[in-house]
């Protein structure tokens, strides 16, 4: 923690002590489960700005006084149309090339031409105006999991800067087209094995690879076990979970994901080198390695012959089609945006959606967003006080930067790679394996959570040495100490007013929700940071902003997102 934070004992005492006892412990206890408010109709508008906040809050990745006020004027509804209908702005692509991450070890940072993928990735993240947007591709990043860890390969910047430009593209499209786009892309192929993956030849011991075959079921569509409609799980006569498929299904799904491999395609710009270019095309069909044997998976047989472009569409059309699909991908979103533990009516509605958008389309993403974050258990005002979910570590770092304006100051947003793989504890397209950086049913053993019978994902990375990490990583980052930075100048007039200070943070940063004890534990600690009476005050007036914005966000009623 960095000795300028704040100016006292009694100021460094409080952070150190009761902010790392909150995030360690005492959010540990504020977590629980769902809230079942009944389909009753949710409020059109926000009537307070800390309603306001709290939308702001579930559906993007951060909320100030210009975009509350904005708020306020509209309905929700309309908010969502508008961040849905803004264009995407420079992909993640072209600005690797503009930023000449094309050219292989001619800078330090691209060596072999893998270099400034994480930087492309914050980028965006920070800046992009359609906040909406950058939040739902983090939310289809941690659904369809690809990880820079497991793309040993030369360009794998361009694998991952195409990878979320597709998740970008479509992430308000039909979830269809998103599965068939992530299912061909080289990032995903390259990931989960598909890229290569030969037929069968028995004469030589070969059989196809089960790996994509495998997780597009388990962990993209379908799930383990058979749900109802509103993802509760099947039980047999015996009280037992249903499996969803089989080892028979994996093998006969695998057999569909063969003969695919890199496209041929060459760039007619010279921008990219061939390796490079092909990251970004869908891969393609060597007819001579697609398996020709029937395929049996899920109750469907593709007759021998079939071609591999139809095999693969019968397959990936199954999978749409199933009735896991709907509850399995809402729920998922349901976790992202607003709550770990939805009530199965909540489940279900969303899932209804999906099913069928009003207008006949099944898997229509804008309009089952859209009532993720509209439904009357999102949008309640009486939502129970174990409701909600713990905010992950790169969305907090995310809301700091897009709360106060952050830009780089190199133009490369070099938030620095180990940093923010470790120090912070979670880094878009990092996660540690396809099972993305939690699971969505852990539960957090020998704790009040466990002891409810609920779920908390993102405690699996949550442990006391991470919660004191971010704590300092978070210091480190709100006094400017890193390349990301914050102009501050248009709040030092507030900061002279300690008391009026905390308030807009906490309605900011955590929709106005900080107990008034929190409340007075922080106006007294950044009260306690003394003005000078002559002299330059900026100091002492930066001082108090970074310890406000730092108490604030490690506070539990922060941490603990309602």
């Amino acid at each position: 923690m960095h000795d300028d934070l704040v100016t006292t004992d009694e100021s460094n005492a409080w952070m150190g002590k009761a902010a790392a006892a909150a995030a360690a412990s005492a959010a540990l206890a504020a977590c629980g489960g769902g809230n079942d408010v009944g389909n009753t109709a949710p409020a059109l508008y926000p009537s307070t700005p800390a309603e306001a906040s709290r939308f702001l809050g579930q559906a993007s990745l951060s909320s100030n006084q210009k975009s509350i006020d904005s708020l306020m004027q509209t309905s929700y509804e309309a908010w969502l149309n508008e961040q849905m209908a803004i264009p995407l702005s420079q992909s993640h692509k072209d600005w690797l090339i503009e930023n000449g991450f094309n050219v292989r070890d001619t800078r330090n940072d691209n060596i072999n031409g893998n270099g400034g993928w994480d930087r492309a990735v914050w980028r965006k993240l920070f800046s992009s105006p359609d906040s909406l947007r950058q939040k739902t591709v983090l939310a289809w990043s941690e659904l369809f999991v690809v990880s820079a860890l497991g793309l040993p390969i030369p360009w794998k910047n361009f694998a991952i800067a195409n990878y979320l430009d597709t998740l970008e593209s479509l992430a308000f499209g039909n979830f269809r087209d998103l599965l068939e786009a992530v299912t061909l892309s080289s990032a995903m192929g390259t990931y989960l094995n598909m890229k290569g993956n030969k037929k069968a030849v028995p004469s030589l011991g070969r059989v196809p690879d089960e790996n994509y075959a495998r997780e597009v079921m388990q962990l993209f569509t379908i799930g383990l076990h058979q749900l109802n409609a509103d993802g509760t799980v099947k039980l047999d006569g015996s009280g037992q979970p249903i499996e969803t498929y089989t080892n028979d299904d994996t093998q006969g799904l695998a057999a569909v994901f063969t003969g695919w491999r890199n496209s041929s395609g060459t760039d007619d710009k010279g921008l990219l080198e061939p390796g490079a270019y092909q990251h970004g095309l869908p891969m393609q069909l060597d007819n001579g390695e697609h398996s020709p044997a029937a395929k049996r998976f899920l109750g469907v047989t593709i007759p021998a012959g079939t071609s591999g472009q139809v095999s693969l569409k019968i397959a990936l059309d199954t999978l749409f089609n199933h009735p896991n699909t709907a509850p399995f991908v809402s729920k998922h979103f349901i976790q992202r945006f607003v709550t770990s533990n939805p009530s199965p009516a909540y489940v279900g509605r969303v899932a209804a959606v999906f099913g069928n958008n009003g207008q006949g389309v099944r898997g229509d993403m804008g309009a089952v967003i859209k009532a993720v974050l509209l439904d009357a258990e999102a949008r309640s005002k009486s939502a129970s006080a174990t409701f909600g979910k713990l905010r992950e570590p790169m969305v907090r770092l995310l809301q700091w930067g897009r709360t106060f304006g952050a830009y780089s100051t190199d133009g490369l947003w070099n938030l620095g790679f180990t940093q923010g793989d470790t120090t912070l504890g979670q880094m878009p397209l990092y996660a540690p394996s396809v099972f993305n950086f939690f699971r969505p049913n852990y539960t957090p053993a020998n704790t009040p959570i466990a002891k409810a019978g609920v779920v908390a994902p993102e405690f699996q990375i949550l442990t006391e040495p991470t919660a004191v990490n971010y704590i300092n990583y978070i210091a480190g980052t709100v006094n400017n100490a890193r390349a990301v930075k914050v102009d501050y100048t248009p709040e030092l007039e507030i900061a002279r007013d300690a008391p009026a200070l905390v308030d807009r943070y906490n309605l900011w940063l955590a929709a106005g929700q900080l107990s008034d004890t929190t409340l007075a534990n922080v106006k007294n600690a950044v009260q306690s940071i003394v003005i000078p009476a002559t002299g330059d005050p900026n100091t002492a007036l930066r001082n108090r902003i970074y310890a406000t914005i730092t108490l604030v966000m490690s506070s539990p009623e922060y941490l603990i997102q309602k």
